[in-house]
């Protein structure tokens, strides 16, 4: 039985990367087993110790100046310069706040470029945190070599970044693959996820997670235009954790049983919203115009 085993984990090591881990440690001799320490710490998306004042920031898709004229509202100061040929920027927070993306920082609107460049650059700084959209998730898999279709304004930012300096082209596939499903804050008082969460997957890891938080609870069927039939999974949530989300479009952001969608329609030419926490007011700027059509 002991041979069996021992064959079967043998066996198992070199698919340990497929099965979703991010990193693998193998530990080839008895004297690396007896050298080697364990250490348990929290999971990238448990952030309790963080307790703001946070200002969360809804779907971007491209709205680089609606993005800058919100953080200006919000007292956030933006300065651009060029380095070496390089666009760059920085943004600087009023005293002690800090943004929280929900994702979805790219595709359909006029300059993903720079929306990116605010977002990475900030959280480079440490002045926010930013949750994986399903937008980045197909990006980034663009950008490694794989198959996905080009549709649903990908092309845009695929033509959008062939025109920018390589310095951002370059950085990109990092700060994607760094994107987490989401991210708990104050306390246990709030979650940020880019299409929301239930309460038993707050704080943890998995599969089922990031595809909750990506696209949110679909029934399984297939719309007339292609797309997940989704779930009113807010409807039923009861947790005491105030959950902030995006993903899909609302004329408004309003409170639904502790949980708040704060997707506006920036680039279809509704409003780009932020959630201030924790005073949890609302505060928004219309469209410039309609940048793409629902």
């Amino acid at each position: 039985v002991a041979q069996r085993m021992t064959t079967e984990i043998r066996k198992g090591l070199g698919g340990l990367q497929r099965e979703g881990f991010r990193q693998v440690w193998k530990l080839g001799s008895e004297a690396s087993v007896d050298a080697a320490k364990v250490s348990r710490q929290p999971l990238w998306t448990d952030k309790r110790d963080d307790s703001g004042p946070f200002d969360i920031i809804g779907d971007i898709h491209g709205c680089a100046d609606e993005l800058q004229t919100l953080l200006g509202q919000l007292g956030y100061k933006v300065a651009w310069s060029a380095d070496r040929g390089d666009r760059t920027v920085v943004v600087t927070p009023p005293e002690g706040r800090k943004a929280v993306f929900v994702g979805d920082i790219v595709d359909r609107g006029p300059n993903s470029p720079d929306a990116l460049r605010i977002v990475m650059g900030m959280v480079a700084a440490g002045t926010a945190y930013c949750v994986q959209g399903n937008h980045e998730r197909k990006l980034g898999r663009w950008l490694e070599g794989r198959k996905v279709t080009v549709a649903h304004g990908l092309q845009q930012t695929i033509d959008q970044l062939d025109a920018q300096d390589r310095g951002l082209r370059e950085a990109l596939p990092a700060f994607l693959d760094g994107l987490r499903s989401h991210v708990w804050l104050d306390g246990g008082r709030l979650a940020v996820a880019h299409a929301g969460l239930q309460e038993e997957m707050i704080g943890r890891g998995s599969g089922a997670v990031r595809e909750f938080a990506l696209y949110g609870e679909t029934t399984g069927e297939i719309d007339e235009f292609g797309l997940p039939v989704r779930a009113d999974w807010a409807t039923a949530y009861r947790g005491k954790t105030a959950v902030i989300y995006g993903h899909t479009p609302m004329l408004s952001a309003e409170w639904l049983n502790n949980t708040l969608c704060i997707d506006t329609g920036c680039v279809f030419g509704g409003k780009l919203t932020a959630l201030r926490w924790p005073e949890r007011e609302l505060v928004e700027v219309p469209a410039i115009q309609v940048w793409s059509e629902p």
